[in-house]
């Protein structure tokens, strides 16, 4: 028994360093927006094919990530995800020297399919390793490591790239021609030393994981009760996981609103340029103090359901509130927004996922597929605000979104299982 726990601390400290990771990479966008909207001279809505390229590759890679998983197991699969990552991380410095925006795109697209098979990999692991009442309290700790990595990346690469940002940017405007183009260049290869770091650091840690020999995971449920529930049953017939990619789509592409938007934002409500791209971290904080009181609450004083229904309402509200008020107020209020979306991960993924057997690695894919609304969505409010020129009142999309997610956390999570619990 002494040797069982010890293993599973051991894997989930591992499976804890690869959520850093995430946090890490993923949560470099919210700088990376507003920094090559700088240096390659983009509009709001082409400054958010960031956020598409990045989160499009959850969706077409997610089915091919499950089934190179089959192929190599667990670790293996990890492993090449991150060296995947590490090449996109690469594809950075040509981007650079060339100041090319589609470059960037395509090493952003290659991280997020390092990713994609990374989370294929890591979230059901986290959920599987352990009872599945407690899996939002699992997935809360991961979260931890996710959001703390996410303010150290935010606050390192806004000091590498944003030192003196104002003033460059002033000077800029002055320019024209030759001048203007070599001043741009140079501000564009900032990004090269950052990523080579973050290069080689990805290249040790697939070399780690490779080493640390983690125990592969039965995803199948094999007593005789799941042996015969769903042996005759197609995944199309679990309404509440449908349900619950549809509700993931739609928390992801808010919780990348409310971040990778706040930067730019924060410019058109009056704040600095230098500071503006650091406001990201505070985000990460409620996020964070969201994820405490989850390890704290869920499952031992409220239920998973319960919380997210709570969590859906209190963005509703901020939601509201931001586009009501004006300058700090509704800054204040974007930023809680993610206090809002802390438990929302953890909540949505174990009510899809519960009680589906041998099916379950396929709703993995198609729940990491449903992280395409994080590219999705920026684009749509980016569209929006070049359109009509304001970057709050496209806003809005939140609304029918939280609404959403607050049905499914009251009723459509069970949509479908009482039957499967019947048969």
């Amino acid at each position: 028994m002494k040797e069982k726990k010890n293993s599973l601390i051991f894997s989930l400290s591992i499976i804890g360093i690869l959520y850093f990771i995430f946090g890490f990479i993923t949560w470099l966008n919210s700088v990376l927006i507003p920094f090559l909207r700088e240096a390659c001279e983009l509009s709001d809505s082409q400054a958010y094919l960031v956020t598409f390229a990045f989160y499009i590759s959850y969706f077409v890679m997610a089915l091919p990530s499950s089934w190179v998983l089959k192929k190599t197991g667990f670790a293996k699969g990890m492993a090449i995800g991150l060296i995947v990552m590490a090449i996109g991380s690469l594809v950075f410095i040509p981007a650079a020297k060339e100041r090319n925006y589609v470059i960037f795109l395509i090493g952003l697209f290659l991280q997020g399919t390092g990713l994609a098979l990374l989370q294929t990999a890591v979230n059901p692991y986290v959920t599987i390793l352990g009872p599945i009442e407690s899996a939002a309290k699992r997935m809360s700790i991961m979260g931890l490591f996710n959001k703390i990595a996410g303010m150290i990346g935010i606050l390192w690469l806004s000091k590498v790239l944003f030192s003196d940002m104002t003033a460059l940017s002033q000077h800029i405007q002055t320019l024209t021609g030759d001048a203007r183009v070599s001043e741009l260049n140079l501000l564009t290869q900032r990004i090269i030393p950052p990523y080579i770091g973050i290069a080689i650091g990805l290249f040790l840690l697939a070399i780690m994981v490779l080493l640390a020999k983690l125990p592969e995971v039965k995803t199948e449920d094999e007593d005789d009760y799941n042996q015969h529930t769903h042996k005759s049953r197609s995944i199309f017939s679990y309404s509440y996981m449908w349900l619950g990619v549809l509700t993931l789509f739609l928390y992801v592409g808010v919780e990348v609103i409310a971040i990778d938007t706040l930067g730019l934002y924060a410019v058109s409500q009056g704040i600095a340029k230098d500071i503006a791209p650091m406001l990201g971290t505070l985000s990460l904080i409620a996020l964070t103090i969201g994820y405490i009181l989850g390890i704290i609450l869920v499952p031992k004083y409220i239920s998973q359901s319960k919380t997210l229904t709570i969590c859906s309402a209190l963005g509703l509200a901020f939601a509201i509130a931001a586009i009501t008020t004006q300058g700090v107020t509704s800054i204040v209020f974007i930023i809680l927004l993610s206090f809002a979306h802390s438990l929302m991960w953890p909540g949505i993924w174990p009510l899809a996922i519960d009680k589906l057997g041998k099916h379950t690695p396929v709703a993995s894919a198609l729940l990491i597929m449903a992280i395409a609304g994080g590219a999705v969505m920026p684009l749509i409010y980016g569209a929006w605000a070049t359109e009509i020129g304001n970057r709050q009142i496209p806003y809005l999309i939140l609304i029918p979104c939280y609404l959403f997610i607050a049905f499914y956390s009251i009723k459509g999570h069970k949509i479908g299982k009482k039957i499967t619990e019947k048969r």
